[in-house]
């Protein structure tokens, strides 16, 4: 082979290989590929073709291109929409890479020309050629390609080289296989090559027939069985085997005529059932209509169960199985007076939201056995399918209902109570929408007429009373959302967990564990040390768990000690608890400078959250500290720059920031702290700590402030106020807009605290800080 050494531009393939003497067109995006194009065109060279390794590389480099390539001649340029150009080339001869540079328009490679050797230089290759042009029409044969013009043209081919490129641009198809074949310089090797991999098409394309011819006498065989099944069950009716058949249709029918069915859905039920005997049952199509009819005469279209909405028996009900919750009770009252009043299921659904453990799937159970209806839950959390809405189309194989056709078949009533639990954790997928298939079914305007994909029938939803619990709202879908009603179920208070401890889990553990009140026997203290350092949540759940286990602690010492009855006092909660888990803050003993408790809402219910400040010498820099969010931390900088803003007012050298740093931090670290309702609190920190006036250690606050000091309103105040009660806190300063949310605060609570209402910080430090309020 002769070879010379030439300077072409270079463009690198992805997933193509050409080879000489081939005439092909590709697609050009890349910008250095089309600088390559215009620079072959402008000094009218040819281009080198060559194959990238991996694919997924934008910008090669000479380790990630293979070194066997092609020279080829552009023949057409054509530019397509979105900057695309195709090209038309065609192949000249084979190339090896040397060397290339990259530079900033386009890659110019260096690469040797390999021009192919006359036929005269191979002894004994017309054997090898024979050879491949008797596989290569048996290929074509195979293949059902019997174009004489290709057999013409591959005949009238003289040079070796070039009819073995011709053979494998015509069968070769994995690209991996093109290169090795492209690569291969010796003739001889690539002809031997190409007769393995015709010989294996070959195989593949006769099996491939073979098939075919299966399958057609498979499909044939299926028609002489079903004539042959039908001349079967003509002889069956002569000799009488097809009773069996006959008394299950018979059945369909007496059940169809027993049942009060909608008018359409016993039309259906008929056709099916006529489609049935013409079928027979030995057919799997029998099989699937009898499935079919099993279900819509299983679903209860006219029963339903007698709707009891005595308010009053509702509220002894709810108020037996639940302790507290006044707000929640009195709007699940007034609904179902409404209910009473008007005889009318429409109306928004309820959705109870709140956090875990709080008694949201208990309520809707009470509210089921105050209004005298079958319960049902459906658990929504992490549903991705549609279908599990809609029901499955027939004609998928397993084809089942939707989750209300199951309801209604298990409850045997129409109008049950079902609740949709966790609403707020729909998946989502390629499968559907699950939350847009429920807008029909929550919609008391469409639901009457709710399709089911398997019944393709019209179910009556309207008469369900539905109620959906969520933890949060944020993940509930706006249109969603906008159908029900919510009810915020918020966490318990401190005296709350205790009655529910005392009056309902104690009682219900003990008959769980079969111990009699005399076997068992728990102080009120241990009771409330339990609450308050064993557990941290807004519900009872885990306050259930510890309970259980400190009821089996003591049923195991009972049995090991042989004593008949036992008890539980405070002094003896670490003995089968072990040490204490949680603990709170509690009011600082003396008055300090810059150190302010602030309120602050958790998922586990209230806490304090208290916060330092210190100034030292420094340029005015401010540092925060303790895990805060972004929220709090443009708190912090609101309340610096109020500060700044209003030193003069409050004492405090107008120029402190220039030689005074400041440190606030927010202890406990290691927990994240975020939430808009800790300006006045650190606010009041700055303030006394820049002041070197004390702040009063009876004091706790909350509030959001703006820069020009006023103050607004918060979220969960309930939950504040307790736990600053239970810190030992005697005054609470809150927003003057909260004024409203009093009356949620507990009585107990609330006689106890002095509550002052601000609308402006200064207020909020007048009350707070000892000595400012002369200045202010």
């Amino acid at each position: 082979m002769s070879e010379n050494i030439i300077t072409l531009p270079l463009i690198p393939l992805r997933g193509i290989s050409v080879f000489p003497k081939m005439v092909i067109h590709f697609d050009i995006g890349r910008e250095k590929s089309k600088a390559a194009i215009d620079a072959a065109v402008e000094n009218q060279t040819e281009i080198f073709l060559v194959s990238q390794i991996d694919y997924e590389i934008d910008e090669p480099n000479f380790d990630d291109i293979y070194s066997i390539g092609t020279i080829c001649k552009i023949k057409q340029i054509i530019k397509l929409p979105n900057d695309i150009i195709r090209v038309l080339v065609e192949g000249v001869d084979r190339g090896e890479l040397i060397s290339f540079k990259s530079e900033d328009k386009y890659i110019e490679a260096e690469l040797k020309r390999i021009k192919e050797p006359s036929n005269s230089e191979y002894e004994n290759i017309e054997a090898y050629i024979n050879t491949l042009k008797k596989s290569f029409k048996r290929y074509l044969k195979a293949s059902s390609n019997t174009s004489i013009s290709l057999m013409t043209i591959f005949d009238s081919i003289s040079n070796y080289s070039e009819l073995a490129d011709i053979v494998a641009s015509y069968v070769v198809f994995d690209e991996n296989k093109k290169q090795e074949i492209l690569q291969e310089l010796d003739v001889i090797k690539r002809i031997e090559k190409l007769l393995i991999l015709l010989e294996k098409e070959i195989d593949i394309l006769n099996l491939e027939k073979q098939l075919g011819k299966k399958l057609k006498e498979t499909v044939d065989k299926s028609q002489k069985e079903y004539y042959i099944r039908e001349q079967i069950k003509i002889l069956q009716e002569e000799i009488g085997e097809d009773d069996e058949e006959k008394k299950e249709i018979k059945k369909y029918e007496e059940r169809i005529n027993k049942l009060k069915l909608p008018k359409a859905v016993k039309e259906r039920a008929n056709n099916e059932l006529s489609r049935l005997r013409n079928i027979g049952g030995f057919s799997s199509e029998g099989n699937v209509i009898r499935n079919y009819l099993d279900w819509i005469l299983d679903i209860p279209w006219n029963k339903s169960t007698k709707d009891s909405f005595d308010i009053k028996e509702a509220e002894n009900i709810l108020n037996k199985e639940h302790y507290g919750l006044e707000e929640v009770k009195e709007r699940i009252i007034e609904y179902l007076a409404v209910k009473q009043h008007t005889k009318s299921l429409k109306g928004p659904i309820l959705c109870l939201v709140g956090p875990p453990g709080v008694g949201k799937t208990s309520i809707a159970k009470s509210i089921a056995n105050a209004t005298n209806r079958k319960f049902s839950r459906m658990s929504l959390g992490g549903v991705r399918d549609e279908a599990e809405i809609r029901g499955h189309r027939k004609t998928y194989i397993g084809a089942i209902p939707g989750r209300f056709a199951y309801i209604l078949k298990e409850t045997k009533v129409n109008n049950p109570l079902v609740l949709l639990d966790e609403i707020d954790k729909l998946g989502y997928d390629t499968r559907g929408n699950v939350a847009d298939a429920l807008l029909e079914v929550l919609d008391s305007e469409q639901n009457s007429t709710f399709r089911d994909n398997y019944l393709e029938l019209d179910l009556d939803l309207s008469k369900i009373l539905f109620i959906t619990t969520a933890n949060s709202l944020d993940t509930i879908p706006a249109p969603l959302l906008d159908r029900m009603e919510v009810i915020e179920v918020s966490g318990y208070t401190y005296e709350e967990k205790y009655h529910i401890a005392k009056e309902h889990l104690i009682p219900k553990l003990l008959k769980e564990y079969e111990l009699k009140n005399e076997q068992f026997k728990i102080s009120d203290s241990a009771i409330k040390d339990i609450i308050n350092y064993y557990t941290r949540e807004a519900g009872v759940r885990s306050l259930e768990r510890v309970i259980g286990k400190l009821i089996r602690k003591s049923v195991t010492e009972m049995l090991k000690t042989n004593k008949q009855s036992i008890s539980i006092a405070s002094n003896r909660l670490e003995k089968y608890l072990g040490r204490k888990i949680y603990s709170f803050d509690i009011k600082e003993k003396e008055d300090r400078v810059g150190v302010v408790k602030g309120m602050a809402w958790t998922a586990a219910g209230g806490d304090t959250l208290p916060v330092e400040t210190v100034v030292m010498k420094g340029t005015g820099k401010l540092t925060l500290t303790g895990q805060l969010g972004d929220v709090m931390q443009e708190s912090a900088k609101i309340a610096f720059g109020f500060v700044r803003a209003n030193a003069k007012l409050f004492g405090i050298n107008e120029d402190f920031y220039k030689k005074t740093d400041i440190h606030i931090h927010f202890p406990e670290g290691a927990i994240k702290k975020d939430g808009p309702s800790a300006g006045v609190t650190i606010i009041t920190s700055i303030v006394s700590a820049l002041t070197n006036k004390k702040v009063r250690s009876n004091v706790a606050m909350t509030g959001e402030v703006t820069l020009t000091g006023r103050v607004l309103a918060i979220g969960g105040l309930k939950e504040k106020s307790i736990a600053a009660y239970r810190a030992g806190i005697d005054t609470i300063i809150i927003p003057k807009e909260n004024e409203k949310d009093l009356i949620k605060i507990p009585v107990s609570v609330k006689n106890k605290l002095n509550i002052i209402t601000v609308d402006h910080v200064n207020e909020v430090i007048k009350n707070a800080i000892i000595g400012v309020d002369t200045i202010v």
